[in-house]
């Protein structure tokens, strides 16, 4: 099962300001789609960019704003 968060959750989650979220996901550095007008995240995808940041890889963290999952 995948869970999804919000953006509040996922700020509380990584212990930032709501507004870090939205520049991150503006500029396209984390993973997020939307439903309607909110943004979402799965939670694996979080993880996985954090592991990846911890690795050194946080500049190719390039990933697409809008993402669809079957």
């Amino acid at each position: 099962m995948n869970t999804v968060l919000t953006l509040d959750e996922v700020a509380s989650y990584l212990r930032v300001h709501p507004s870090t979220i939205y520049r991150l996901v503006k500029k396209r550095h984390l993973p997020a789609f939307k439903v309607g007008s909110d943004w979402r995240f799965k939670l694996e995808s979080i993880e996985q960019w954090l592991t990846d940041a911890e690795r050194g890889q946080g500049d190719r963290l390039m990933l697409a704003s809008r993402h669809t999952e079957n």
